[in-house]
């Protein structure tokens, strides 16, 4: 892989700098901070263009994080191409850091926007989310799951077009059924492998990894999509994540819309089906939830939301690479 650091004391430059320099990588500004790494903006020399280096210190990454979701977070990258995926180019490893080269987003991320612009029009708001449904249609195509989906893991390119970043607690789900392409099978049957993994933001987690439950991967992702919508269109999260006991109750009741906004039915209705739950919807008990059924396999959500007629793309099959 690649070579040690200096000691930063030794030069002037900073040791992640010269390590850069070496592989053709001029390092600029910081764009962004992680638990264990910070991600910059560089210069590729070699075919000049503008990337992203997430660059994570081993002294301050955990040994299951460095051990466990580090190299499953770059295994997962490397198979994945698609147009609303941030793109995997490089993982450089030394004595003392791991250096992630992706592709440059050069609009921030949506929680950004929200916050400066407050709630979006229902068209981009549309965009956006279809754009998601569509990067997730094709991950879940790949058997790889998110599991970490929330507004600030949503980077813009200069086009004002979804990325999805942050892979860190990605992971491939073992099927014992043939392999199938369509992203509406894998959501149906993965109830042979549930996730006991409890990763993600509680805001954004299914009822199940709030009560401690083993849970579908798949369909937790679709349940973050339907948080991440309504906060696309209403400026606010739709349950209340200061105290864990009361979000677990916000979660099991229909979600409501602030008076003083005017949101179309059309757009509540694709809400609420998005934000509806049971516990159970997502783990080991399929009589409890109709979205488990194994048939008609057009009512998944992620097949829905990308065959809305809102979704701007065309047709899902048009949009996953084979």
């Amino acid at each position: 892989m690649g070579k040690g650091d200096t000691s930063e004391t030794a030069s002037a430059t900073p040791a992640y700098r010269s390590v850069m320099e070496e592989y053709g990588y001029e390092v600029g500004k910081i764009i962004g901070h992680g638990s264990y790494g910070t991600v910059y903006e560089a210069y590729y020399t070699k075919q000049k263009v503008m990337v992203a280096v997430k660059i994570i210190s081993k002294k301050k990454a955990s040994e299951d994080y460095l051990n466990k979701f580090l190299p499953r977070e770059i295994q997962v990258m490397k198979v994945l191409r698609h147009k609303y995926l941030i793109n995997f180019y490089q993982a450089i490893e030394t004595t003392s850091r791991v250096y992630i080269i992706l592709e440059l987003a050069q609009g921030g991320d949506v929680l950004e926007w929200i916050q400066r612009y407050g709630a979006c029009a229902e068209t981009l708001a549309g965009k956006w989310f279809s754009q998601m449904a569509l990067g997730i249609a094709y991950l879940h195509s790949k058997g790889i799951v998110h599991r970490d989906l929330k507004l600030e893991n949503l980077l813009l390119d200069k086009r004002e077009n979804v990325k999805i970043s942050d892979f860190g607690f990605a992971k491939m789900v073992p099927s014992s059924q043939p392999v199938h392409s369509s992203p509406s099978y894998r959501q149906m049957n993965s109830l042979s492998h549930l996730s006991q993994t409890y990763c993600g933001s509680f805001a954004y987690a299914c009822p199940e990894i709030l009560l401690g439950l083993p849970y579908n991967p798949f369909l937790s992702d679709t349940w973050s999509m339907g948080v991440i919508l309504y906060t696309l269109v209403v400026a606010r999260l739709p349950f209340d994540d200061t105290n864990l006991k009361k979000l677990l109750r916000e979660t099991q009741k229909e979600v409501t819309f602030p008076a003083n906004l005017t949101i179309s039915q059309e757009c509540k209705v694709q809400l609420l089906s998005a934000c509806a739950h049971k516990v159970g919807a997502s783990s080991a008990k399929p009589s409890l939830s109709p979205a488990l059924e194994p048939d008609p396999p057009a009512a998944t959500p992620i097949y829905q939301a990308c065959h809305h007629p809102r979704c701007p793309q065309g047709p899902l099959d048009a949009q996953v690479p084979a």
